[in-house]
């Protein structure tokens, strides 16, 4: 049984959310259906879940002393980051103090940069991953690139959205691939993975969610990205069940690794029959908004169910369905939105304006929702969507 307390009063069941973005957004607009009083946390004001959020702070997550401070003061029940950019440090400290990370502090920690999961999935549980090798020097990536070979794909071990990730295709690409990787870093310049290229023939995320009743799977969701960041996903995508038993074998091996209950991201490639592990977010993914039109319960309901620890039920498929993200260009703090009747009068299509307060280059900043009859008319349909969306800065 799963007890919450009223959110007015002082006994009432608390979440934290580190990180308040789209997805965050609709993890709190769960939490508090089910009556949980929400806290949202990011480094700057107004983003998108604190605009739903009981209350929010406004600070560097990143600073161990202030999270510790804001924490002591709230006394959350539950502490659910949504990004990578957290003391993980602070947050084993404050495991050890009592207090409730979700899925776990370690999962935090493990997969705040690329080295940890990787090293994690690869050395430890010995799945199948591309070679790969770590390179703090540009010495040591022109090492690694010429050990691996070309093609070969570069990424910053600690960034977000594809920032500096690239691919080099050819050995005039070595200097602008080290170049880009030390200004995308999350943490400044530093460690790189050079990771040899597989040609696959999709990737797909699977969302696993670790819950009290077990370890239950969504349907896959194929996707595609642009240097590196989501632009496209769909669900469900289609693959052979010894395929699909693979890379349900592979998730559940990752995620009962890491421990926890909660929702979690795993990234696979898939080449012929043989999958590959790529990588593994403890909370709901971008890739994963297309189960906000595509099923009856979203990756966020899932997540927040798990959390508290709430029976999963059965998940029902409503049918092929696909998601486009809504981009925006430029430098504004007042983006316009200008929204044409044509897409959104068809049947089974959505919009979600994420409500974010400003742009400074190029931003996700909404996503058109489909249903279609097969995958590439949902695809179409949710295309159509977000070319309906016009904005000015």
């Amino acid at each position: 049984m799963t007890v919450i307390s009223t959110p007015s009063r002082i006994s009432g069941t608390k979440l934290m959310m580190l990180g308040s973005g789209e997805l965050g957004k609709e993890v709190v607009i769960e939490a508090m259906r089910l009556g949980v009083y929400v806290i949202a946390c990011d480094r700057y004001e107004n983003a998108p879940a604190m605009q739903v959020a009981h209350e929010y702070r406004v600070f560097n997550m990143l600073d161990g002393t202030e999270l510790r401070r804001i924490v002591e003061e709230i006394k959350p029940d539950f502490i659910v980051p949504e990004i990578e950019a957290i003391a993980t440090d602070t947050l084993l400290e404050l495991e050890k103090d009592g207090f409730n990370v979700i899925p776990n502090a370690m999962a935090t920690k493990l997969t705040m940069d690329r080295e940890g999961i990787r090293r994690f999935a690869a050395e430890k549980l010995n799945l199948k991953t591309s070679p790969y090798l770590f390179a703090d020097t540009k010495d040591e990536f022109i090492s690694a690139v010429e050990e691996i070979g070309i093609p070969c794909v570069v990424k910053p071990i600690m960034s977000s959205s594809g920032k500096g990730q690239s691919v080099i295709r050819g050995a005039e690409d070595v200097e602008k691939a080290w170049a880009y990787s030390q200004s995308g870093s999350r943490s400044g310049a530093g460690r790189v993975i050079v990771e040899q290229f597989i040609n696959f023939d999709y990737e797909i995320t699977l969302l696993t969610v670790r819950h009290r009743g077990g370890t239950t799977f969504v349907d896959p969701i194929g996707h595609m990205q642009i240097d590196g960041d989501y632009r496209e996903s769909w669900q469900p995508q289609p693959m052979s069940q010894e395929v699909l038993s693979e890379s349900q074998r592979i998730a559940k091996a990752v995620t009962d690794g890491i421990g926890g209950y909660g929702i979690f991201g795993v990234e696979l490639f898939v080449k012929g029959d043989e999958v590959f592990f790529s990588e593994v977010s403890p909370r709901p993914h971008d890739t994963g908004m297309v189960t906000m039109i595509s099923q009856n319960m979203s990756e966020f309901e899932l997540h927040v169910r798990a959390i508290l620890g709430i029976p999963m039920g059965k998940i029902y498929q409503y049918g092929p369905s696909a998601s486009a993200a809504i981009l925006v260009e430029g430098k504004s703090d007042n983006v316009i939105y200008d929204i044409s009747d044509e897409a959104l009068e068809v049947d089974g299509t959505a919009l979600r304006i994420f409500g974010k307060p400003e742009v400074d280059g190029k931003r996700r900043m909404g996503v058109g929702l489909a249903l279609g009859r097969d995958i590439e008319d949902a695809r179409k349909k949710a295309r159509n969507v977000r070319d309906s969306v016009k904005y000015s800065l």
